[in-house]
């Protein structure tokens, strides 16, 4: 599965409902509204690099009120729920 980290500059009087439209779209697993430069972060996860181009310039950047985007494809992924998951094997609780 390959992680992009999508950062999104929108109309600021549309967060919310810019945010929905993201989060209902196919492969955004996740949508946060920051503070900062950007107003969202989207969390975009798909099995193929091709599906990044779909989704992220296709879909997410035609959203009206969308601005712009910046997206940071993940090399890897460190979470503490996998660690957790990955100590208690054979653990009988």
């Amino acid at each position: 599965m390959i992680t992009a980290i999508v950062l999104i500059k929108t109309s600021v009087d549309r967060i919310p409902e810019i945010a929905e439209s993201i989060a209902a779209l196919d492969s955004v697993s996740e949508v946060f509204s920051v503070t900062g430069t950007y107003d969202l972060i989207a969390m975009v996860r798909v099995k193929r690099h091709e599906d990044l181009a779909e989704i992220i310039p296709g879909r997410i950047s035609k959203i009206p009120g969308v601005e712009a985007t910046d997206t940071h494809v993940a090399f890897r992924t460190y979470s503490q729920h996998d660690l957790e998951a990955a100590f208690a094997i054979g653990l009988d609780s």
